[in-house]
Order: structure tokens, then C-alpha cells, then sequence
């Protein structure tokens, strides 16, 4: 479980913030960066429609710090001369790697031949390797599924194809298109994966606890670990991870860190946003982090509830000053590591339970 290489880019920690949909933006990397343990970062998936047709949302997608890096741009599409102009415009804006997803199982992305749509045509997504190969300079990878349904699983074939076309490190989540995030990830295929070919494997999927990852990593043989939902829970997931590796013990946050993370990400949010936009961010991440803390259905309640920023502020006081007095909130019950639900691309599903009218937690 070393550092590995992406050609001249080392990934040390070999620990990769998984991309999602709506969640790894700008906001999100730097407060996980922030953490420390991750080796790269990659920002949501970009439409190279999007992108090629200067849409402002899509070119703000692509911004990054640098202390991000190395940071990797995502981007989908099933046209191969719009995803090299996407491609390049990626490297134009520094990114280090250029990703390709192969893996979104989301009906609108498929249905214009993108995302896990590839994986039923293998020729195209040759064509579009090769000719963003001819357009960057930067590092190629490329985010596929096993196949696109149980009966079609060929994720061997495309990587191995991959790979001739100079695609430089392959992440395999574990699951078909047709199972989109449900049931477990097979991680005897991406086993598979990483004996087929030369180049770096990464496996991705329910690495939501340190146990369960280092236990998929070493049957896998995989180069690198891909955590996503399980950052929302917890942003230090990946020192923990790193610290194991190092033969350390797993760092532990204690309340009061706890809540200044909540509080760094609402600020960060709030200077990158409008104010009912932070809102309903700030809600998305409380959703996961509180998954796990005494009380935390109770507190997450509240949160949903908050209609401005002072509301939220107070609820977030109230509640860690309660914990940090009496060592309970509420009902004082903490909730099972029960799975996620999640739809298209790793975006967490979250619960709309505000008025008719009001802001929703899933905004």
C-alpha cells in the first residue's frame, strides 16, 4: 500500500476524493483537503457540452485552489471531438489530470451516450480516448463501472482497451449501471481489473469505515482507494486512512473540532455563494455528518428547519454546547451506519421534509 504514479504525478497518500455530483465542488475539496490524507482530487463531473458551448456554470465548475493539487478534472460527454476541446480546455485551466467518467448511471447522461452509456460501446469510447489523447498533455484516466448490466459486465475488455489507448490509471467502482448505488460493490472484479492490466487500478465503492476499506484494498491488490460518501460522514476519513498506513493510530476529532468544521464549511460556503445556496449546501453536508454523532437525527432536524444563516449558527451552538455539558443531545441515540441512498453520480440523496415553499435540505 505505497504511493503510486499517474506518469511524473504522485499520489501519496494513495487516497483519492471520489468525484460527486453536486458535492466535490470548490467549497467541499478544500475543507477535506484541509483535513489532510488525501492524495488527489477530483472536481464533479463536467459536461463537455457545457463546457465547449462556454456555459459559466461548467467553467466555474473547473476552478481550483492550489493547494489542491494534484487535482483532476472530470469531465462526460459521448462526442469524441467535443470531449477533446473539453479536454483541452481542462489542461488550459491547470489541471493536472484529465478523467473521463465511464460510470455516471444517471438516465440523462446515458441517453446522450455518456457516463456508464460508454460501456455499451466500447468503439466509441476508443474513439474518444484516442482523440483526447491527441488533443492534452496531461495525464489521461478514465472512471468506469463493471458493465453496464449484470449480463453485459466487461469491464476486463474496456480497460485493457483503455490501457492501449495510453489511459495512464483506471478507477473501477464496483457496481453496474444497472445497479446504480444498491447492493454491495463487487470487489472481485476490480480485483479482476487490476490483473488485467499494467497501468494503476483504483477500486471505489461502501468505503464508508477504515476496517472495510483496508480489508477490500489488500484482496483487491488495487494501487489506490477512492472514498466519496464516506467523506461526507467523515472529512477525516482519509488522515485516518493515511495514518494507518503509516502505522499510526487513526486520529480521532473530539467535539469541539467536530463543530469547527461544520462552521469552516458553512463560511466557506457563504463566501462562494448566495446565502439560500449555502443554506441548502450546508444542509446537504449536515445530512451525512451527523450520521454517527449522540442525538444527531434530532440536530439534523433543526438544521433542516433553519431558514437563515443565524438560525443555523444558534442550532449548531445549542446543540455542541449540549453535547460538550452533558455528553447527550435529545434522545440521546445514535444512528446505525445505514447505507446512503444515492441516485446519479455518488449525489446523496437528501430528505425533503421542509413546508410547501420553503428551502428543501436536497437545494
Amino acid at each position: 500500500m505505497e504511493p503510486f504514479n499517474i506518469r511524473n504525478i504522485t499520489i501519496d497518500p494513495p487516497l483519492v476524493l471520489s468525484p460527486m455530483a453536486g458535492v466535490t465542488d470548490y467549497t467541499f475539496r478544500r475543507l477535506i483537503k484541509r483535513r489532510g490524507g488525501v492524495g488527489l482530487v477530483v472536481s464533479e463531473f463536467i459536461s463537455v457540452e457545457g463546457l465547449t458551448r462556454h456555459n459559466p456554470k461548467s467553467k466555474r465548475q473547473m476552478r481550483f485552489d492550489e493547494d489542491e493539487r494534484p487535482y483532476a478534472v472530470q469531465i462526460f460527454g459521448g462526442k469524441p471531438d467535443r470531449m477533446a476541446m473539453g479536454a483541452e480546455m481542462a489542461e488550459e485551466v491547470g489541471a493536472d489530470i484529465l478523467d473521463v467518467n465511464c460510470g455516471c448511471p444517471a438516465p440523462k447522461v446515458v441517453k446522450n451516450g455518456g457516463g456508464s452509456g460508454l460501456l455499451r460501446e466500447p468503439k466509441l469510447l476508443e474513439s474518444i480516448l484516442k482523440e483526447i489523447k491527441k488533443a492534452i498533455t496531461i495525464p489521461l484516466t478514465l472512471k468506469l463501472r463493471t458493465g453496464y448490466t449484470e449480463a453485459s459486465i466487461n469491464v476486463v475488455d474496456v480497460a485493457k482497451m483503455a490501457e492501449q489507448c495510453g489511459v495512464e490509471h483506471i478507477q473501477v467502482h464496483g457496481r453496474t449501471r444497472e445497479q446504480g448505488y444498491k447492493g454491495l460493490a463487487n470487489w472481485e472484479i476490480i480485483r479482476q481489473v487490476k490483473e488485467a492490466v499494467s497501468i494503476p487500478v483504483s477500486g471505489n465503492g461502501d468505503i464508508t469505515s477504515i476496517e472495510y476499506g483496508m480489508r477490500k484494498w489488500r484482496e483487491s491488490g488495487v494501487d489506490g482507494i477512492l472514498i466519496g460518501r464516506g467523506a461526507m460522514q467523515n472529512p477525516w476519513i482519509f488522515r485516518q486512512f493515511a495514518d494507518v498506513l503509516a502505522g499510526r493510530e487513526p486520529y480521532q476529532p473530539d467535539v469541539a473540532e467536530k463543530k469547527a468544521v461544520l462552521l469552516e464549511f458553512f463560511g466557506l460556503c457563504r463566501e462562494e455563494m448566495p446565502e439560500i445556496v449555502s443554506l441548502g449546501k450546508m444542509k446537504q453536508l449536515a445530512g451525512q455528518f451527523t450520521k454517527g454523532l449522540v442525538g444527531g437525527a434530532q440536530f439534523r432536524q433543526t438544521l433542516y428547519h433553519s431558514h437563515s444563516a443565524q438560525e443555523i449558527l444558534d442550532n449548531i451552538d445549542i446543540y455542541f454546547e449540549t453535547l460538550s455539558q452533558r455528553a447527550t443531545f435529545g434522545d440521546g441515540e445514535v444512528e446505525s451506519d445505514a447505507d446512503i441512498e444515492m441516485t446519479s453520480c455518488d449525489a446523496p440523496v437528501l430528505p425533503t421534509i421542509e413546508p410547501p415553499g420553503r428551502l428543501s435540505a436536497g437545494v
